[in-house]
């Protein structure tokens, strides 16, 4: 960080031995504002919340001076730093932002300031709505920049922050053959290069909003390809840069298709969340078990671990099985802490579920 609103630089060498900003501003203060407010929100630490505040604040406020009349944040790229046209201002940087604004305001620690942000991010959303709306390559979609004529894969990223101004057809723009390939989605239509972070955000985005059963044949057949073909265990980074090697991040992205895609779950404070536990049709139930999260388990630096019937207990549960009862059906969905139910209620589907822990 620095008083003069510099951009930070694109990448960090070897822990500080060295920097190279040779992309410029990739956006990556507003990728810092999200991932860093999510990082804090999913501890559940006040302290570590306090530490990164300063960081969190300060990305906003250079994103906010990127912003021009229509409300739109502008940066010299985006994450594949200029290997395909981003133009001024991209769809990339833009969601992003919006991302973190919502992060601050789930971690704001006065209610003047939650309004604040939660008016800013209103406009933010707002204004993404009217600047890249547009039809491209027949859809009533996205585009990634003014003057953008192709379809990109990063359209999805709307779909991730619970934008359904323009979900229908996004989603059929997504799994369309201009888009979609034998190796998941192209970066750009009409060319060849995919990279894997791209496709792994679109399962997430789609999983969560209530896409899953257009989009799990897709998903299973990625995962079979992925964790179980050529390259296994790992998800990928990109063709033909790299000629397919493993990178961590993706991994990663992979594992959060599951836990903020097919289980919804989005932090919504230090101790608490909302989830949206989509059940696939052909599943009798499905869970996660021993979460470390929100200030449970690991995170507490407290071992709360207690053997129940052989199990030991060390988190959070939540479990989800399918539930019929006379002509009505839906899920049963269930949350235990430490082994001791929490929630239990039938779910249809429809609005997430919020859940509170005690403190």
């Amino acid at each position: 960080m620095n008083p003069d609103y510099r951009p930070i630089p694109s990448s960090i060498i070897a822990e500080g031995r060295g920097y190279w900003d040779g992309a410029g501003d990739r956006g990556d203060c507003a990728m810092i504002s999200y991932g860093a407010s999510q990082f804090a929100l999913a501890q559940g630490d006040a302290i570590i919340a306090k530490q990164l505040s300063p960081l969190i604040d300060w990305c906003l406020e250079f994103t906010r001076r990127k912003r021009d009349a229509a409300g739109i944040i502008h940066s010299d790229s985006d994450e594949l730093e200029g290997r395909f046209p981003a133009g001024k201002a991209n769809l990339s940087t833009n969601v992003l932002a919006y991302g973190g604004l919502i992060g601050a305001m789930h971690l704001a620690d006065s209610t003047a300031r939650l309004q604040a942000l939660q008016q800013e991010a209103e406009q933010q959303r707002s204004a993404i709505d009217q600047y890249f709306a547009a039809k491209v390559g027949g859809f009533d979609t996205y585009r990634y920049y003014e003057g953008n004529d192709k379809l990109r894969a990063w359209i999805a990223l709307p779909l991730v922050f619970g934008m359904a101004e323009r979900q229908a057809a996004t989603v059929d723009a997504l799994l369309s053959p201009q888009l979609w390939s034998a190796n998941g989605l192209l970066s750009e239509a009409g060319s060849k290069t995919y990279w894997d972070r791209s496709t792994l955000y679109a399962f997430r985005g789609l999983m969560k909003m209530g896409e899953l059963e257009k989009i799990l044949p897709y998903f299973r057949y990625y995962s079979n390809l992925r964790l179980l073909g050529e390259h296994i265990p790992y998800a990928i980074e990109a063709w033909p840069e790299g000629n397919q090697r493993h990178l961590s991040a993706e991994s990663a992205l992979y594992a959060r298709t599951i836990t903020e895609g097919l289980f919804g779950i989005e932090p919504t404070g230090l101790r608490s969340f909302k989830m949206t536990p989509r059940l696939p049709k052909a599943w009798p139930a499905m869970a996660l078990k021993n979460i470390r999260a929100f200030g449970v388990g690991a995170t507490m630096g407290v071992n709360k671990d207690v053997a129940i019937g052989g199990d030991t207990q060390q988190g959070l549960d939540i479990i989800t099985t399918r539930n019929k009862v006379g002509k009505a059906s839906g899920q049963r969905v269930q949350v235990r802490l430490y082994g001791k139910t929490l929630f239990d209620q039938r779910w249809d589907g429809k609005q997430a579920i919020t859940i509170q822990l005690p403190e």
